[in-house]
C-alpha cells in the first residue's frame, strides 16, 4: 500500500537534494491499466532498431540491447521525482542522422555520435544543476511557447501524412490507421463517451486502458484489410539482446577510441539544435501538466524543469558510454504523456497520482522489451502505433498551444512561427517567434507578452472535471 498523500499536497517521497526518490508500492500506487498499455506500446520504442542497424551497422540483437538500456533509464524520471513519460528527442533524429552520416561508417561515425551525446548530456546537466532551466522557461513569452507547441503539433501530423515516410506514412495502411485512431480519439477525447462511460462499468474500465484497445484492434484489423501481416511467433519466451557485442564493438568500453577534441567541437551546432528541440519538449511537458493540474485539486503536481534537465542529461551522458543512441534521451513522450494526463483527469479512482501512471506505463514498456511473444504480437503494428501516437500528440499540442496564447497577437505569432518550425526546423521556428515578438510587442509594456490570465475559449471547462474528481473521491472514501 502506498503512502497516503495529503489532499492538495505533493506525492510522498524522499528528498535527495534537487531530486526526490519515489519507489513503487511505497510512495505511489501501481496503476495496472497503464502497465498494460506499456506492454503493448513497447514496440514503438523498438522502432529505432532499423535506424541503428542501417546507419551504424549494428545487428538486431545489439540494437535491442541499446533499446533496453535506454528503456531502463526511462525509469529514472519517476524514480527521482519527475512525473513524466520520457521518450526520444524525436524531431532531432533526422538532424542527427544527417550529421553522423557526414562521417565514415564504422569507428569514426561511432566516435562522432559518442562525442555529440556526451557533450549534449553534460550541457543539459549543467543547465539543470545551475538552475538556469526554470529561469529560461519563465523568460519565454507566451507567444513563443504557443508557437513551439503549435509547431510540434504540425510536425507530428505532417510526419504521418507526408508521403515516402515508410511505416510512418498514412498511405501505407490508411484504413487501419483511420479505424484505430478514430477509436482512440473517441475513447480519449469524446464528450459523448465521457457521459456514457460513467453509467457503464465495462466502458469505465475500457476508458482506463487509453490507447491500448485501439492498438490491440489493429493487430486484427490490419491483416483482415490486407494492409498488415499477421504476427509470427517462435518458441522463444524471452528476447536475446547482445550486451557483450555492444560493449565490445560499439562503445568506448571496447574497440571505439575516445573521440578527438575536434569531434566535440564539430558537434556543438548539433548540440544546440537538439537542445532547442529539448527546450520545446520541456515547455510542452509543463503545459500538459499545468493543464492536468486544473482538474485535480487533490494533488499538487511537482514538476521542476531543472530536475528534469539533470535526469535526462544524466541519461544521455550514461548512454554515450554504454550504448550510444541516435534516438537520444529526451524528457517527454508527448503522445503517451497525453494519454496518462487524460486518464489522470478522471480522478483519483482512475489514477491516484500522475507519478503512479507514468511509472507504471514505463514499467510496462520495460517488461515488454524482454518478452518475445509480446514483441512478436505488436511488431506488425509498429507503423500504426507510431502514426497513432503522432496524431494524438499533434491534436493535444495544437490544443494546448492555442490555450497558451493570451491574445490575438499571440495567436498570430504562434501560427506563423509554428508553421515555420514544422517546415524549416526548430531553430528557424524559434528564431521567427522571437523576432515576431520583438517587432509586435516593441514599445508596449512587458506584461502584454507575459499575461497570466486564461483566455476565454468555449469547450470543456475545468468545472466539469472537478465535479468528476469529487465524485471519484467520494467513491474511494465510501
Amino acid at each position: 500500500m502506498s503512502m497516503k498523500r495529503e489532499h492538495g499536497g505533493i506525492q510522498p517521497g524522499i528528498p535527495l537534494g534537487p531530486l526526490t526518490l519515489r519507489l513503487p508500492f511505497i510512495h505511489y500506487r501501481f496503476e495496472f491499466p497503464d502497465y498494460l498499455q506499456g506492454l503493448l506500446m513497447c514496440t514503438v520504442c523498438m522502432a529505432i532498431i532499423p535506424v541503428l542497424t542501417g546507419k551504424l551497422g549494428m545487428s538486431f540483437e545489439i540494437a535491442l540491447a541499446i533499446v533496453i538500456f535506454n528503456g531502463t533509464l526511462y525509469l529514472a524520471h519517476v524514480t527521482f521525482g519527475d512525473p513524466v513519460v520520457p521518450g526520444w528527442v524525436t524531431p532531432a533524429i533526422p538532424l542527427l542522422i544527417a550529421y553522423v552520416e557526414t562521417f565514415a561508417p564504422g569507428v569514426e561515425r561511432m566516435q562522432a555520435l559518442i562525442a555529440f551525446q556526451l557533450t549534449f548530456g553534460l550541457f543539459c546537466i549543467l543547465i539543470g544543476a545551475t538552475g538556469l532551466a526554470r529561469k529560461v522557461v519563465k523568460l519565454i513569452p507566451n507567444a513563443v511557447q504557443s508557437g513551439i507547441l503549435l509547431g510540434a503539433g504540425f510536425s507530428a501530423i505532417m510526419l504521418v501524412f507526408k508521403p515516402g515516410e515508410g511505416l510512418k506514412s498514412f498511405d501505407s495502411f490508411p484504413w487501419t490507421v483511420t479505424i484505430c485512431i478514430g477509436i482512440a480519439f473517441y475513447l480519449l477525447f469524446s464528450e459523448h463517451f465521457k457521459r456514457i462511460r460513467n453509467k457503464n462499468k465495462a466502458l469505465y474500465y475500457l476508458a482506463n486502458l487509453g490507447m491500448m484497445p485501439a492498438l490491440a484492434l489493429a493487430i486484427f484489423v490490419g491483416p483482415l484489410l490486407g494492409e498488415l501481416s499477421w504476427p509470427t511467433y517462435s518458441s522463444d519466451i524471452f528476447t536475446r539482446p547482445d550486451f557483450a557485442g555492444l560493449f565490445r564493438d560499439f562503445t568506448m568500453l571496447g574497440s571505439i577510441p575516445v573521440p578527438p577534441l575536434s569531434m566535440f567541437l564539430t558537434g556543438l551546432p548539433m548540440v544546440i539544435s537538439a537542445y532547442i528541440v529539448i527546450f520545446g519538449d520541456v515547455i510542452q511537458t509543463q503545459a500538459l501538466l499545468e493543464d492536468a493540474q486544473k482538474y485535480r485539486p487533490d494533488e499538487e503536481i511537482d514538476y521542476d524543469p531543472n530536475r528534469s534537465h539533470i535526469i535526462f542529461g544524466a541519461r544521455n551522458t550514461i548512454m554515450s558510454v554504454i550504448g550510444p543512441d541516435i534516438s537520444m534521451c529526451g524528457p517527454l513522450w508527448a503522445a503517451m504523456q497525453v494519454v496518462i494526463c487524460e486518464r489522470y483527469k478522471h480522478g483519483p479512482e482512475a489514477m491516484d497520482s500522475i507519478t503512479g501512471g507514468a511509472a507504471s506505463f514505463r514499467m510496462g514498456t520495460w517488461t515488454g522489451y524482454f518478452l518475445a511473444p509480446i514483441a512478436s504480437s505488436v511488431k506488425p503494428i509498429l507503423g500504426v502505433g507510431l502514426a497513432s501516437t503522432m496524431l494524438i500528440q499533434g491534436y493535444v499540442s495544437v490544443r494546448v498551444g492555442v490555450l497558451k496564447a493570451r491574445s490575438f497577437n499571440d495567436l498570430g505569432i504562434a501560427g506563423v512561427s509554428g508553421a515555420i518550425l514544422a517546415t524549416r526546423g526548430a531553430a528557424w521556428g524559434l528564431g521567427a517567434a522571437i523576432l515576431l515578438c520583438l517587432l509586435i510587442y516593441l514599445g508596449s509594456e512587458k506584461k502584454y507578452a507575459y499575461m497570466q490570465e486564461e483566455p476565454v475559449f468555449p469547450g470543456n471547462p475545468p468545472a466539469k472535471r472537478l465535479a468528476e474528481v469529487k465524485s471519484s473521491e467520494e467513491k474511494l472514501a465510501a
